[in-house]
């Protein structure tokens, strides 16, 4: 018996075939592409992320003689997608999560005291990264799109919402609970939609998809849509915490870092939804049939994997992601070179969203290599002050960080982060635990597995990285990020 898994990234789409014995027996990956249409702005084309998905599905299932019998879903968060409910066309690009053009509209919103009451009903903060923003600049800047909104015929929600849509041939509009609340409009509390929050956004109830457990049968695949595949899609989850279940984490105080196009710390909470005072979310990791919800702190770094591409896409100083690890293994340290990731702003815990990209410390010796080196230290350097934020809070301080994502990969990106956060870092045998996790709920959802327990038996262990050399300055690293804040804030009238 065998399980498929859809993990959407950021910047592709990835398929396993996974067994019953947890293992991943084939698997199938498309890129998409990216567009940059302003600055600081980020969108996808929906129907890139469908054909990058059916590719990806089709390549995987070339690879098995073992038909799946249920589809686990995981995707980016807080993407805003668009459709019409009955062509499964898309009118206007999708807007991703990295996207920063609402920043002035969220200090609006800031300004006129939004915040606390946001805060305290869904555990996030005013900032570009949550849905919400991105759905009233569409309503405010295309009207005519918003108008088939709110007249019914064009659907919306995030990335798993538009491919079930895609999969169910426009039959099911469905989200889990982890990905509604990355919204900015489901209350914690409440546990679904609040009609405060859409009034303040101006987002129709009726336009957004019904709320689901995370596993179970929730929905079914459309033959004619989906590679010949009739099977239950039973296991939603954002990436975030479809990795947190992949990597185990079902016990209170268990922790992971996914290091991705982003990279994103997660610590279980149990059933009770924990409030940051240094910079942390407060998150759905996810909702149990029969009612129940297991909550998350999160700390989210917003460029960690995606530096690494841009250095190979934007400045060619690498010809391929992994030969970061044998360039910045050519010298013992950065030269001095502090490089600051924060191509579409900061996040947790600093929340800047005019912080821009920055690189310090150059001088007449300075190699790619080095460049190279700081930019990998520059991912570790956030993932730290993200670790810090968990001890800083009063909750949950983390002894030990298991990584996955595909930048976990690099030995010396997790040799610096062990070295800087001065505990082990410990690489899970399988790093694409995204798509793992969403196999797993699928699997828990139709019975493959019993309990939480028995999943808990399929982790392995890599390799475990001990702190053992010298960590880069944190004060130079301190006071390049205070050199990288507000970069791109419009200048006063």
């Amino acid at each position: 018996m065998s399980l498929l898994a859809i993990d959407a990234g950021t910047t592709g789409v990835t398929a396993l075939v996974v067994s019953d014995r947890g293992a991943i027996v084939a698997r199938g990956y498309h890129e998409f592409p990216q567009h940059f249409p302003s600055d600081g702005w980020v969108e996808h084309e929906p129907n890139d992320i469908w054909s990058a998905t059916l590719g990806a599905v089709g390549v995987a299932l070339s690879n098995t003689d073992d038909p799946p019998t249920a589809v686990g879903i995981t995707n980016q968060r807080e993407t805003a997608v668009l459709w019409d409910r009955e062509t499964l066309g898309s009118p206007r690009r999708a807007i991703v999560w990295q996207d920063r053009r609402t920043s002035a509209m969220c200090d609006e919103l800031r300004s006129a005291g939004h915040e606390p009451e946001l805060t305290r009903s869904t555990g996030l903060r005013l900032d570009p990264y949550f849905t919400a923003t991105k759905l009233r600049w569409i309503a405010e800047h295309e009207p005519h799109t918003w108008a088939q909104v709110a007249g019914g015929r064009v659907a919306v929600g995030t990335v798993d919402s538009y491919l079930i849509a895609r999969m169910s041939r426009g039959v099911s509009h469905i989200t889990d609970h982890s990905n509604a609340s990355r919204t900015l409009l489901y209350d914690l509390q409440m546990r679904t939609w609040s009609p405060a929050l859409c009034s303040l956004f101006g987002v129709p109830l009726d336009a957004l998809p019904e709320i689901v457990a995370s596993y179970g049968p929730v929905a079914m695949t459309d033959p004619r849509s989906f590679h010949g595949l009739e099977i239950p899609i039973a296991g939603i989850a954002g990436d975030q915490q479809s990795a947190l279940f992949g990597q185990g984490c079902y016990s209170v105080g268990a922790s992971k870092c996914t290091y991705g196009t982003g990279a994103f710390v997660l610590a279980n909470t149990g059933d009770v939804p924990v409030v940051s005072n240094s910079g942390l979310l407060t998150t759905v990791a996810w909702g149990h049939p029969d009612g129940r919800i297991d909550y998350a702190l999160e700390g989210s770094v917003f460029v960690a994997g995606a530096v690494v591409q841009w250095l190979r896409d934007g400045l060619g100083l690498i010809s391929t992601a992994a030969e970061s690890e044998e360039i910045a293994g050519s010298v013992a340290d950065s030269g001095g070179v502090v490089f600051v990731p924060a191509l579409t702003g900061l996040g947790a815990p600093t929340w800047d969203p005019f912080a821009r990209g920055t690189i310090v410390g150059i001088g007449r010796g300075t190699t790619r290599a080095h460049i190279v080196r700081a930019a990998l230290e520059g991912i570790a350097f956030q993932v730290s002050d993200v670790v810090d934020s968990f001890a800083d809070s009063g909750h949950l301080p983390i002894a030990e960080l298991a990584v996955d994502g595909g930048a976990a990969a690099n030995n010396i990106l997790c040799q610096i982060q062990a070295d800087q956060l001065g505990i082990p870092v410990r690489r899970t045998a399988v790093i694409e635990t995204t798509g793992l996790g969403a196999a797993f709920l699928a699997g828990l959802g139709i019975g493959v597995w019993a309990s939480t327990e028995e999943l808990g038996e399929l982790r392995e262990v890599d390799r475990t990285f001990e702190p053992c050399g010298v960590a880069p300055s944190r004060r130079a690293w301190d006071d390049a990020v205070k050199r990288s804040q507000g970069w791109a804030r419009p200048a006063a009238d």
